[in-house]
């Protein structure tokens, strides 16, 4: 995500040169530059000139000591100024009513079904929910099939009045039956239009009067930008919603929406969409968030997702068989499955400072491990157990199974020794399990999608 803005920021720091003071004359282009960066990636023209005005007042006559460069300076100062645009701390979803509901507004296209369906899995699994979905988008086809679909696979129930035109007393049925059933969260997937109207406006309005909602949530395509932006700020007028949830942010974003719409609207964005799968949704992190766009990593989010995935008994066994180097290619195995569940692979490259620019060009897709994984699975159950034993013969006749060719299983034994000598010297440390992973996926050659 913003990989074009983060580019383009980081050519522009390397225009303030000098020692001493960051002053008006060797700050000029370096503004220019990110203001310039910032507009290219649809961010409104004002809220960037007034971004850089704070920037420059923040950075003029800052003392700039022996060990830190100019740019480095700006870097911290525009960090800040990001982190502050885009609202300065995360903000959680108010799910504190019995039944708590939670309404999703928005346009037809910004991937409001497929969110109340994340959204549900995320209370869900992080916060003990017992969720219900509603289905009260009535209009569009298939949207109440698409609803139960997704309900099904994250085993969370539906409800639906396929004969009821009326989406305002579908939802307050809802929630009786919700309180009948034994469901605290209620969440509502309205309808939406190619457009704003007035027909859209008012259903909607009649739909949050009719329920109460403890919390409204605009979802927002954050590929449309600007466009995103100005319509989010039509529907606040109207609805007066708690939070902006950014969908899509998995692919060709410029950027527009995160950094214009707190700016613009004065509401939180709660939420962010970072791919199709039901667990790619994240609370937003604004400090977060600007250190991806400077090209600083996440490191704080892998750790995260890494430990949803730690077994604690697990970690300690595999700690104590890297401590007697007897780490082999089934917990190797293991640890690419964990790697997996992480989430999307070029997005967690990317949290780890400077392996997502080295990857920037390289389109990597959850088959990424595919080559990795058919090797191993050609191999006896005694070499995967002692690899020492894998001789010339051996690997010809494991590249002939996997359908690869020698050099890639040579390559394959070669980062495994690799790996495991690197992991043998983390055992001294306190880092297992989260440490372990984001370690060895940068220790790893992963293999492109043709």
């Amino acid at each position: 995500m913003f990989d074009n803005l983060t580019e383009k920021l980081e050519r522009s720091f390397k225009l303030l040169k000098g020692e001493g003071l960051i002053t008006e004359v060797n700050v000029a282009e370096t503004l220019k530059e990110i203001r310039r960066a910032l507009v290219d990636a649809d961010v409104n023209y004002k809220i960037a000139k007034t971004f850089t005005d704070t920037v420059k007042e923040k950075a003029m006559g800052q003392n700039v000591v022996s060990s830190v460069k100019p740019g480095e300076m700006m870097i911290k100062i525009v960090n800040d100024e990001l982190t502050a645009l885009m609202g300065g701390e995360a903000e959680e979803i108010n799910i504190s009513g019995n039944p708590a509901v939670i309404l999703v507004a928005g346009l037809q296209g910004s991937g409001k079904t497929t969110f109340s369906a994340k959204l549900a899995n995320y209370l869900k699994s992080k916060k003990g929910r017992q969720p219900l979905l509603v289905a009260c988008d009535i209009y569009r086809p298939a949207a109440i099939e698409q609803l139960e679909v997704l309900g099904e696979q994250i085993n969370v129930p539906v409800y639906t009045e396929k004969e009821n035109r009326d989406p305002s007393k579908i939802a307050a049925e809802s929630v009786r039956h919700a309180k009948k059933e034994g469901h605290n969260l209620v969440i509502i997937d309205t309808a939406g239009r190619l457009a704003i109207d007035e027909q859209m406006m008012n259903e909607i309005a009649s739909v949050k009067k009719a329920v109460t909602p403890h919390e409204i949530l605009f979802v927002v395509d954050s590929m449309t930008g600007q466009d995103a932006v100005n319509t989010a700020a039509e529907f606040n007028e109207r609805l007066d919603f708690n939070g902006v949830v950014l969908t899509k942010l998995d692919g060709d974003t410029r950027g527009g929406a995160a950094l214009s719409i707190r700016s613009v609207v004065d509401k939180p964005i709660k939420f962010i969409g970072t791919g199709e799968r039901m667990d790619a949704i994240e609370l937003f992190h604004p400090g977060r968030m600007a250190s991806r766009i400077l090209g600083m990593g996440d490191i704080v989010t892998l750790v995260e997702r890494a430990q949803e995935q730690y077994d604690e008994k697990e970690a300690r066994k595999l700690h104590k068989k890297i401590a007697k180097n007897q780490f082999n290619f089934n917990d190797f195995l293991q640890q690419i499955n964990q790697i997996k569940k992480m989430g999307n692979l070029k997005d967690l490259a990317g949290m780890i400072p400077g392996i997502g620019k080295a990857m920037k060009n390289l389109d990597m897709d959850d088959d990424a491990f595919r080559g990795i994984e058919a090797i191993i699975k050609s191999m006896t159950p005694e070499e995967r157990e002692n690899p020492a034993v894998l001789n010339g013969s051996r690997r010809k006749r494991i590249a002939r199974g996997s359908g690869t060719d020698i050099q890639e299983v040579n390559r394959l034994v070669k980062q495994f020794e690799d790996t495991r000598k690197m992991m043998k010297k983390m055992t001294g440390g306190k880092g297992k399990g989260a440490g372990d992973l984001s370690q060895m996926m940068g220790n790893m050659q992963m293999t492109p999608r043709k």
